[in-house]
C-alpha cells in the first residue's frame, strides 16, 4: 500500500465525527439495523484484544488530539479480504464524546469489529459502527455475518418509529423493533436478515433454509 501522511487518520476522524452541535452532548448516531452498518463497513472481523495505548492522532507537535490503538488478535475475516489480509491494530478517538470505543484489553474477550479502512492501511473504529461482544450476537446473527447480510446489501432496511408506515419501494424492509419493543436491537435484529430475491424485491428472512425457500411477509416482521 502506498503510505500517506499520518494527518489523514485525523482527517478521517473528523469527517466521521458528529456535527459540532451534536458535540455538545457527545456522540450522536443514527440508529441503524446490524445489517446496514455491516453493509456500510469496508471491514467485519471477529478478534480479541490484546492491549491498548494511547497514541498521537498524527505527527504534528501542535496537534493534542489523541487515539487508542488497540493491539488485536483476529479469528476470523468477514469482510475486507481485498484490501487487508491481517489486521493487528485498529484505532479509535480517545474522547468518547468524539465517538471513540472503550474496549477490554484482557486478551479474552471476544468481539465483532466493524469500522474503515483509511487509505494508509489504518482500519479506524467509532461507536457508530456496529461493535457488539461476540457472545451477545445470536445464533443467526452469527451465521448471517458469513453471507446472508450481505446477500441483501442493495435492499434498504427503513426504522419504523410509529405507525402509520409502510414500503414506498419493492427492495425495502421495515425495522420494526423500535415500534414494538421500543428498544432498536430487539427480536428482528437480532434473527432475521432483509434478503434481495431474484425478481428484485426485499424481505425479511430467518435462519434456516436456504433464502428463497423462507421469506415472511414485509409488513409483519
Amino acid at each position: 500500500m502506498t503510505p500517506v501522511p499520518s494527518t489523514l487518520l485525523l482527517s478521517a476522524l473528523l469527517l466521521l465525527t458528529p456535527r459540532p452541535e451534536e458535540l455538545a452532548e457527545g456522540c450522536s448516531c443514527a440508529p441503524a439495523h446490524p445489517q446496514q452498518l455491516i453493509c456500510d463497513s469496508a471491514l467485519v472481523i471477529r478478534a480479541k484484544i490484546s492491549s491498548e495505548k494511547v497514541v498521537p492522532a498524527s505527527d504534528d507537535p501542535l496537534d493534542t488530539h489523541k487515539m487508542i490503538r488497540y493491539e488485536i488478535k483476529q479469528i476470523k475475516m468477514f469482510k475486507g479480504f481485498e484490501k487487508l489480509k491481517d489486521v493487528q491494530y485498529v484505532y479509535t478517538p480517545f474522547d468518547s464524546s468524539l465517538c471513540g470505543v472503550k474496549l477490554e484489553a484482557n486478551n479474552k474477550k471476544q468481539y465483532l469489529l466493524t469500522g474503515q479502512i483509511l487509505s494508509d492501511g489504518k482500519v479506524l473504529i467509532h461507536l457508530c459502527n456496529y461493535i457488539e461482544p461476540w457472545d451477545d450476537l445470536s445464533l443467526s446473527q452469527k451465521k448471517s455475518l458469513n453471507q446472508r447480510y450481505q446477500m441483501g446489501c442493495g435492499c434498504k432496511i427503513t426504522t419504523c418509529y410509529m405507525v402509520p408506515c409502510s414500503i414506498t419501494t419493492p427492495n425495502e424492509c421495515l425495522w420494526t423493533d423500535w415500534l414494538i419493543e421500543r428498544k432498536l436491537y430487539g427480536h428482528q435484529a437480532k434473527h432475521y436478515a432483509c434478503i434481495k430475491r431474484s425478481d428484485g424485491t426485499c424481505s425479511w428472512y430467518r435462519g434456516g433454509p436456504p433464502p428463497e425457500k423462507e421469506f415472511i411477509d414485509i409488513s409483519e416482521p
